[in-house]
């Protein structure tokens, strides 16, 4: 279980594939306090650490993983947004997030408004992905809250702390995105159906 507030940024240094596993290593400023086994969220994303070098770590993805994320878009030098598994006597300054992402998006425009930005994402509508304005949302592992939401856009307010230290940096037009809705508002869908 994750926050949404990420840690640090890490880097892609190494992708290697293994049938249809893909091994991620990557560096970052968190990767030396890691150890084997440990859940750590990577652009949202809960991987497995499975390998230690000083200053990195290995993560593996399955073809599952693949498939369901932007993993497949990820390249030497791309730069991943990082979180640990929270603490249960910790604040929880984001909100509930599992690191299982609900589907890719896209980003459709990234507009300067006087020191913040606001970021535009469409995706692909389905009854579990469900939004409310003032909800949250995580955006490759970040936790955002909804600004006017439909069946399949949205968009968030970034203050320039987070452009800065994720990888918001980067988006342009066309950046896939992972999303992951609100845990509460999955289980609700899916209690309506069970009872409708």
């Amino acid at each position: 279980m994750f926050t949404g507030i990420i840690e640090a940024l890490g880097r892609v240094e190494q992708i290697e594939r293994a049938g249809t596993n893909v091994h991620f290593t990557i560096s970052s400023s968190i990767s030396d306090t890691l150890k084997i086994d440990q859940s750590l969220a990577h652009d949202g994303v809960c991987l497995t650490v499975v390998a230690m070098a000083p200053g990195r770590h290995t993560v593996t993805a399955i073809e599952e993983t693949m498939n369901r994320t932007k993993l497949a878009e990820w390249k030497t030098g791309s730069l991943i947004n990082l979180e640990r598994a929270m603490i249960a006597n910790a604040r929880l300054d984001g909100h509930m997030v599992q690191g299982h992402v609900d589907t890719v998006g896209q980003c459709t425009k990234v507009e300067e408004a006087g020191g913040s930005w606001y970021v535009y994402f469409e995706y692909d509508p389905a009854p579990n992905r469900i939004l409310v304005d003032k909800g949250s949302v995580c955006i490759n592992g970040v936790s955002l809250t909804v600004i006017e939401p439909s069946d399949r856009s949205f968009h968030v307010a970034i203050i320039p702390y987070t452009f800065e230290h994720t990888n918001f940096q980067e988006f342009r037009p066309g950046t896939p995105v992972n999303l992951e809705f609100d845990i509460i508002g999955k289980y609700l869908a899916k209690y309506m159906e069970v009872y409708r």
